[in-house]
Parts: C-alpha cells; structure tokens; sequence
C-alpha cells in the first residue's frame, strides 16, 4: 500500500512494509476528559476476539436504525477498521455523546473511572445483545419463574466463574457457592506481582467471633474458613488492580502507586478442585494505566500488543514501544511518588 510522501513518525518507526495488513493505529480524541473511555476502548480494540464479535454485530446490523451504546461502538470499530490509511486520529463523538446521554454519572467534564466504564460497557453490551435475542427465557414447569438468561458473546469471552468455599470448623462440612465475573479486581500491596494479588484474592480466612458462620448441618453459628477460587477460566481475564484506596480521616480516595509486577504470560493457579479448565496459559494483550496521585485527576493512557509489537494509546497521539518500556507501568517501590504511571486494569487473553 502506497504512503504519501511524509509517513507519519509512527509509520517511520514501525516500517512502511512491517505495518500488518489488516490492523490500523488510530489515536481517539479527547472531548475534555474522556481519556478513561479512550484508553479502554483501545484495549478492546486490541482483544481481536471482541473487537471481532462487534464487526459481525455491526455487519448483521445493515437495516436497523435504533442506536444503541453497542450500534454506536460497532460504528466507531467500523470505522478504525475499515480507514484507508494506516494511521491517523478519529473522534468517538457519537459513542460518547450516547455515553453521556444512557449514564447521567459520566455526564460531564469530570475525570471518571476507567473500571467503573469498563463495567458499565460489558454489561450494557450483554443487556442490549439479550434484549435483540428475546432473551427472557420462562422455566418450563412454572412461566413466572425467570431462568438465567443465554449467556451473550459479552459473557462467551469475558465471563469466568469463582467459588466461594466454607468450610465448618466443627462438622468440617464444606458448602461452596458459584459466582459469575466479567473482570477480577484484586488487592494490591507494596513490591508484589499479580500472582502474589491473585494468591491474596484466594487466601483463606477465619470466620470467628461476631462474623461466625451458620451452619446448615450444625443448625448453629459456628467458626468456619472461606476462601474463593477461580471455578472457569474465562477466554479474556480482565483483571482490575484496586489501586484506590478510601482513607476514612482524609474523607477522600487515595492512589496506591504500588509496584506490582505483571508479566507478559500468566497462568492462574487459584483455581479449584473441579476447574474446568485450569491449566490456560494467558498472554498480556493490553493495560489501561492510570497516570497521576488520584481517582479525579489524573489521566488515563493505554499500552496494547499488535502482531508481536507494543503500542502506546494517549488519546489522539500514537507511538511504537519497546517491550522493556512496560516496566515503566508496574508502579514504584517507593511511596515518594505522587504522579506515577501505574498498570490499572490488564487484559490477558487465552493461548487456545
């Protein structure tokens, strides 16, 4: 494909012949303080099973006119994917002028929360594919009764499933309950990896005193021991760093700028007994940092992997990474810093 005379530095950087055929490197504007939204749509973009099932939704889509968050999603992936040049900047307005006007919370010039967008947009995806698919299915036996609707391709992709497991400490009776995820969130403490965090999320702990557990079989409040682990590995681990802290006497959030290792392959070990598939080896494709010592100030940017290189996301700019520079994101080991650059939510991606 033929450039015109002055590549982009992006365009020198990667090599005219190196850009793959069927990606494009599109910056997003920023209307203000849409830097949260921008850098998570990037990362999606970049998890090519998502961006995938947006394109054949927006494909199936040809004569119905209703917007939605999803029909205008599918027509911002649309048109990144199907730009004539290579490289370049394009304004998300439309999907966020419907942001705005569907959630009054992101209605306006505050800084926002990447997860808390994140969450939002994964579950109003699943809520608008399951209204197109009449999703209310009825219980055979009894009509009133709703079962648990279809699972969408939100679901197909991102959703995984823990168990919570107690065990009675007097009749050693264990009952276990399964919830469902679309994104892990994990504590984080100083000097530590994601695997230390994802050991943290599973650890067990002692139910006692006024927190004792009642037992079904002892028919009494007993002391007991709990701990979660990962039941189905989901095929996209969206895992969200709670780098947030509530600081009761400052009456305010606090950013933990914690170093917390996260490497380029990871398999979870946290799993249990009966997982279904518990030996997946996921590989990093994306990160959303959060730059900055707060929840409402502060800037978002995201770094994501495309045909083996690393890209760095800043809203309109774009630039080509070396693999060693992602250090960079881990967090600090000091506590120091107040305007670091830390991995705030990672998106690991199935090998199979």
């Amino acid at each position: 494909m033929k450039m015109g005379n002055n590549p982009s530095q992006l365009e020198k950087e990667i090599g005219t012949e190196q850009l793959p055929a069927n990606e494009h490197y599109f910056g997003l504007v920023n209307f203000g303080n849409t830097c949260y939204g921008n850098s998570v749509l990037q990362a999606l973009f970049f998890c090519r099973p998502f961006r995938e099932k947006v394109l054949q939704f927006k494909q199936h889509q040809k004569n119905n006119k209703k917007e939605t968050l999803l029909t205008c999603l599918a027509d911002l992936f649309y048109s990144i994917a199907t730009q004539k040049k290579k490289v370049g900047t394009i304004a998300p307005k439309k999907f966020i002028t419907r942001l705005r006007k569907e959630y009054e919370l992101f209605d306006n010039y505050m800084q926002q929360d990447a997860h808390e967008f994140l969450n939002y947009l994964l579950n109003r995806v699943s809520e608008l594919l399951q209204e197109k698919q009449g999703n209310k299915p009825k219980s055979v036996n009894n009509p009133e009764i709703q079962s648990k609707p279809e699972p969408t391709w939100v679901e197909e992709l991102f959703q995984g499933t823990f168990t919570n497991e107690t065990r009675c400490l007097n009749c050693e009776t264990v009952s276990s309950k399964d919830e469902d995820f679309l994104d892990l969130s994990v504590d984080v403490e100083q000097n530590t990896s994601i695997t230390h965090c994802l050991r943290g999320f599973s650890s067990t702990e002692t139910l006692c005193a006024e927190q004792k557990y009642y037992c079904e079989v002892c028919c009494s409040k007993q002391e007991a021991q709990k701990r979660m682990r990962v039941k189905k590995l989901p095929q996209i681990l969206a895992l969200h760093l709670k780098r947030f802290k509530y600081m009761e006497q400052m009456n305010r959030f606090t950013k933990l700028s914690y170093r917390v290792v996260f490497p380029l392959e990871l398999r979870l070990f946290n799993t249990s007994d009966d997982a279904f598939n518990p030996d997946r080896m996921y590989d990093l494709v994306a990160v959303v940092i959060h730059i900055g010592s707060s929840l409402n100030r502060g800037h978002y940017i995201s770094i994501v992997k495309s045909d083996g290189f690393w890209l760095l996301f800043d809203d309109d700019i774009v630039d080509k990474i070396d693999p060693s520079t992602i250090e960079d994101f881990y967090g600090l080991p000091s506590d120091l810093q107040k305007n670091s650059e830390t991995g705030y939510i990672l998106f690991y991606q199935s090998r199979e």
